[in-house]
This record gives structure tokens, sequence and C-alpha cells, in this order.
């Protein structure tokens, strides 16, 4: 068998890491206005931005790209790149006006030297900083949200005013025995009177702020913030009801108010990111009245409304409250004249053949309706693969513009003018950037897709999908004859495959390294139907478990990889998974790296920022005064790889952030111990500033080269 890359040098290893780490990664779209050539030819800009890995200043960095798409008005004469990428250093936010004259940025600056970061929103005209506010220095809120949860910056349809979310501002806090706040000689009667606005109040130093959960860390109370770049005054909307939190606001028809979603943080606040079910409804406040009004079903989710081109009427997302974290959801449609609300697309609770299986996506893009105000694009999983869909909002009818070409994952960045920005993906092929007319409806399937900027395919990696049916005896009783799939990577290179090891669960790198790669979609994931999600809280630890050995096994009898050469990894519910199985089949696999893993979900429950998830998963509703019942925790500890521990022998590394407030670093050092006090191999990874998604440059990197170095130590070469 020929050499294989990985397996022998570690320094080989960090050299393909290296190579593969300078692929970027697409984050944002933007199509600036339409222009008219002095030959009557129509062309458009495409404002694109980047992430990518620097390894040697141990960061993600974010550059810019300019492309240039001629077209006729319903298709695409020429594409192609104009100038360099450059680098665009504290850009947080940035955001075209609706003419394209201008753009908003919102930019940090400072911090290395004067140890303090400030904020500035700045206004950029043509070729010129227009204007160029310190939101720091105004004090008017603390910092702006950038994120994509509650962030948002928007343009007031006239082109004067920009809306964004930052924190409130708090109160100052001093010491009781600040001494120079302290006046021995003030009278009882001056002591009991008010204090001014800015006054420090005593004794507040400590109090707790509760804040959204993993990655959210600093945001607590957002506000709604209006800057008036005429006269650079910054207002903080009244109006918003005080049991929720506003964000992903944009201006209203005619810019009379703003419409906002209102997430509820009363009692308490859960987790946010990646959690779509948290209870929260659409608003509408007045900017003459401060009148707030309620636009939306109160009791369930929602998120990312959209305006439509006509400023007529209002889409967004909605799913039900406190079930699983993702799940389908339903397109509806506000009527801003009407008041009429009124469901689009309903939730699928099973595919049928090859139809649509749901929408099953966190957001809609910014620019997501057609140039006709009628159709409404968006990107959603089917299946193991991901497609672009229109769904005409008049009839309800979702079309695929994607589907019938090659399987991968299909993102939709933007569309404008009926002009879309889309990225195309798939396991050996990094993300390839595209542009293409919305055909007329009827007429969908017939894009004519050109690419800006094609990526170049992995060699010498081979995939494809498997469609899996649970055997009989593994089958819901509730929700019977679901299936699932799995997609399978190999080297293509390797002529004879009885030596070639698998791992199960991680990414394409590791294929470049003479592993076979294998990814289970098992039933309760995303993309397969909402009876699909539904069928796994309750069964997990078990059914989810069931399906990834399965799948193990078929691929094994089919392909003859090397079955004495089996590896796991993953991350979260993946290293959830990954624990179970070593407990549950300790003679399948010969090496595991868990990242960030669940393993007890009794001592989890009382420290993550989901608790929800805990109750939800194990199959009982969750609610917000839970107190600890025998039942529940019995069933909690029965569904937990700390179980299995007495049947584990397989050598296990595990990856932590110490910062992780998702699943608490608590948890692997559980199984840590458990391990080690019953001498099983274990080494593990503590990340002191990482958070759940181990994904910060270094931290990459280094759990990267310790995967490899783990692997090659424990199924050889």
């Amino acid at each position: 068998m020929e050499r294989q890359v990985l397996l022998s040098e570690p320094q080989e290893a960090a050299a393909l890491y290296r190579g593969l780490s300078r692929q970027p990664s697409l984050s944002a779209a933007c199509l600036g206005p339409e222009v008219t050539t002095q030959y009557g030819g129509l062309y458009r800009t495409v404002h694109t931005e980047w992430t990518q890995r620097d390894l040697d200043r141990m960061e993600n960095i974010r550059f810019c790209r300019q492309y240039l798409v001629f077209h006729d008005g319903d298709s695409v004469v020429f594409a192609g790149p104009a100038g360099n990428s450059v680098e665009t250093r504290g850009e947080l936010l940035s955001r075209e006006s609706p003419s394209g004259t201008m753009k908003a940025v919102l930019r940090k600056a400072g911090g290395a030297v004067s140890g303090e970061e400030k904020q500035f929103l700045e206004v950029w005209e043509k070729n010129r900083k227009l204007k160029s506010f310190n939101l720091s220095a105004l004090e008017k809120h603390g910092p702006v949200y950038e994120d994509d949860c509650f962030g948002c910056l928007s343009w007031s349809h006239s082109e004067t005013h920009l809306l964004y979310v930052a924190e409130k501002k708090r109160p100052k806090a001093e010491s009781f025995f600040q001494t120079k706040a302290l006046d021995v000689s003030a009278s009882d009667e001056e002591m009991a009177r008010p204090k001014k606005p800015d006054q420090a109040i005593k004794g507040d130093q400590f109090v707790f702020y509760e804040d959204w959960g993993e990655t959210m860390v600093s945001k607590s109370i957002p506000v709604l913030c209006v800057l008036d770049i005429e006269s650079g005054n910054i207002s903080v909307l009244e109006g918003v009801p005080e049991n929720v939190s506003p964000g992903q606001a944009f201006w209203a028809p005619g810019d009379t108010g703003v419409v906002f979603v209102g997430w509820w943080h009363e009692p308490f606040r859960l987790g946010i990111r990646y959690c779509t079910n948290r209870r929260s409804a659409l608003y509408y406040v007045d900017l003459s009245g401060g009148k707030c009004e309620l636009l939306s079903d109160e009791s369930l989710a929602v998120c990312s409304p959209r305006l439509s081109p006509d400023q007529c009427r209002v889409v967004y997302l909605q799913y039900p409250s406190l079930a699983p974290h993702h799940q389908c959801s339903q397109l509806f449609l506000y009527d801003w004249y009407t008041k009429v609300t009124s469901l689009v697309v309903d939730i699928v609770p099973r595919q049928l053949g090859e139809s649509f299986s749901g929408i099953y996506c966190s957001l809609l893009p910014l620019g997501c309706w057609s140039a006709d105000s009628q159709r409404v694009v968006f990107d959603s999983v089917q299946r193991s693969r991901q497609d672009l869909f229109a769904v005409d909002t008049q009839t309800g009818s979702v079309t695929s513009l994607t589907a019938g070409g090659s399987a991968g994952s299909w993102k939709l960045l933007t569309i404008d003018r009926d002009l879309m920005v889309a990225q195309f993906s798939t396991p050996n092929l990094p993300p390839s950037l595209k542009v293409g007319f919305l055909p007329p409806a009827g007429k969908e399937q017939s894009v004519s897709w050109v690419s800006l900027e094609e990526a170049e395919p992995i060699p010498d990696i081979h995939w494809g999908i498997r469609v899996l049916h649970p055997p009989p005896d593994q089958e819901n009783v509730q929700y019977a004859d679901l299936d699932f799939e799995a997609i399978l990577l190999q080297p293509s290179n390797s002529p004879d495959k009885s030596q070639v090891p698998m791992v199960v669960m991680p990414h394409a790198m590791l294929c470049k390294m003479g592993f076979a790669v294998l990814l289970v979609n098992y039933r309760g994931s995303t993309g397969f139907g909402q009876d699909s999600i539904l069928s796994l809280p309750g069964n997990v630890g078990h059914q989810d478990v069931k399906d990834v050995q399965f799948a193990v096994q078929q691929v094994l009898q089919e392909e003859h990889f090397d079955a004495r050469r089996v590896a796991l990894m993953g991350g979260s519910h993946g290293g959830f998974l990954s624990c179970h199985l070593i407990g549950q089949y300790p003679e399948t696999y010969s090496a595991c790296i868990a990242r960030n893993p669940v393993i007890n979900i009794v001592s989890m429950m009382g420290t993550t920022d989901i608790p929800d998830w805990c109750m939800v998963e194990t199959g009982f509703p969750y609610s917000n005064d839970y107190l600890p019942d025998l039942n529940v925790l019995e069933e909690m500890l029965d569904k937990s790889p700390i179980k299995y521990i007495p049947q584990v022998k397989t050598p296990v590394l595990l990856m932590l952030g110490q910062e992780d407030r998702r699943v608490p670093f608590k948890q692997g050092l559980e199984y840590y111990h458990a391990l080690k006090a019953r001498n099983v191999p274990v080494r593990l990874l503590l990340y002191p500033k990482s958070t759940h998604a181990l994904s910060e440059v270094e931290v990459e990197s280094d759990s990267f080269m310790n995967t490899v170095l783990w692997l090659h130590t424990h199924l050889g070469s």
C-alpha cells in the first residue's frame, strides 16, 4: 500500500493542515446598485466578505473581495473578480444603504496599547469617510451587538438614520467604602435625597447580570438605538416591553417605527446560540407615540423577519417554543396594511419520495425576496444535502432551484432584483461562489449559474451518500419506518481497502491522510421531516447510538475497510455519542477523540446554559420552575455515557474549552477521572480561553495535531 501522509511524520500532517487552513470561508455577500454602461449594458458589483485562518498571527483574519457581474436583465453575460482581496481590520458589521450610495460600518479600534477597545460607527460615501461617531465616548449605551442572534445595522428608507442593538448603559457602582464619595458631614436628610442620574450606586459592584449563554456572555440587556446621521444624536428607543429583549430590528414602511423580535427573559435567560426554540414574538414600536404592538403569536418562537421590496409584507420563521433546539419551521407572512397573518409553508412531518422535507434554517438571508415581492428564496437542509428553494407567498408552493444538480451544499447569501449570490460546496470541494438570476415562476429549475470564483477540488477523495433502514428490532414504535443516511468519504488512491482505517464523525482533512471518513445523519437529524426529529427525545443514548453503530457495521461489511482500526471523533452531541459507543460497543473501536462531550446529563442540568436540552432530550417537558425529581434524574443517568464507564477500554483523548457554557468542561473532567480510576488510557487537553466550538485558530490547530498523533499512536500505520 502506498505510504500514507499522516501516520508517519507529524510534520507532514502539520504541512497538510497549514495548506488546507489557507482555504478561506465565505461569510457574507451583498450586491451594489445597477449601473448602465455607455454602451447600454448593465452591471453590478458583488461585495464579498471572507474569513481565513492565519497560523502565524494565530487568529482568524477577515478580508473583502469585489466582483463584477455584467447582465442583460435576466441572464449573466460575464462575471469575474475586480482587483485583489483586501484585509478588513476591525470591521464588526457593515451595511450598504438602500440606494447603494452609502455604507455604514461598525468598527472596533484601540485595545492593544490603550487597553480599552472603542467602537466607532462610520458612514462612507463614494471614496471617502463621510462621518465617524465614537460610540464609546458618547456613553449612550454599552457595546454594540454584532452577533446574528440579536445584532442588526439597518438603514432607514430615507437614508438619514441608522438602527442598531447595543447593551443597555449600566449604572455606575462603587464600594461602600469609596473614600472619594464618602461625605461624613452629610446629614441624614442629605443622605436620603434621590441620587443624580450618573451618581454611583453603593454596594452594586458585584450585582449579577444574567447573560444569553454560550458565545453571548457579554450580552444581557439589549436596547434598540437610533443614530441621526446629520446631527449625530443617538436615542435609545422607548416602548419596548419590559419582559422582552429586542433584536433583529429593521425600519417599518415609511420609517414610522421599528419592527423587531423580542425574546422573553423572564423569569431568567436561557442560552440562545443555536437554539431556535426560545420564546419570542414579532413587535412594532411606533416612533411618534412610543406605542408597542404585538404582531405574532406570543407563545411560540420567531426569527429573521424580512420586509418585501414593495414594503407591504413581512415574512418570518416560526418554531414551537421549548421543544428540540433544531427542528422544522413554519414560514409566516404578515401583511403590513391589512394586518392579516397567513401561514405560507407548514411543518412537514414526513418526506414522501423526493418531495420537500420542510424548512430547516436558523435565519433567512437578509436579502431573500424576489423583485416582484411575490416569492421568497432560502436554503434548507434536505436529508444529507442542502438545496435552494423558492416559495410563492400567495400559493405556498415550494420549488427547488438546485434539485437534480450535483449533490452537495447550497447556501443563499443574498438575492436583489432577482440576481442571486450563492455558494456551493461538497465534502471534497471547498465553497465556490456563484451568481444566477431567479427564473420566472414555473421555470425555477432552469437557473443558469455562473461561477465568480471556482474552488479547486481536494484531489484523491471519493464520496457518496448511503441510505440506511434500521433493523426491525431498532424501529421506533411511535415513529416507525424512518430511514437515515450516512456520508462516506474515502481515499480514491488506496489499492487495498482492507488496510484503510476508518474514523466516524469528523471532517474531510483526515481523508487526505488515508482514512475513510463516515458522517452519520442518525434519526433525529434535521432535513428528514419533523417526525424524525421528534423520534429522538426520550431515546438519546439508545436510538442515536444504535443508528451510528448500525451504519459503521454496514459500511465495514460492504467496503471491507480495516475493522481492527476504527476510531470515533465527535464534539458536543457527537462527543456524547462517541463516549456512548465506546461504552456500549467496546470491541468495535480502537481510539476515541471527544470534544466538549456531554457525559452526565444529571450533573450537566444545573451547570449548562441550556437545561431545557437535558429535560427534553431525556423525554420530559421543560419548565422554568423544575426541581430535581428522582424519576427524571434516573432517566437522565440511564441515557448518559457515564453509565457505561465500566465497559470502556478504548483510549480516549478529551479536548475541553474552559470557557464552554454549553457543555461545561467539568463534564469532560468527570469522565477523565472515571477513566483514570479504571486505568483506561486517557489524555486531557484543557484550553483556558476556549468556548464550546473550540474554533479559535490556536486551539483548532493544536487539537488537529493532537488528534493526528492520537490516531497514529492507537491505530498504528
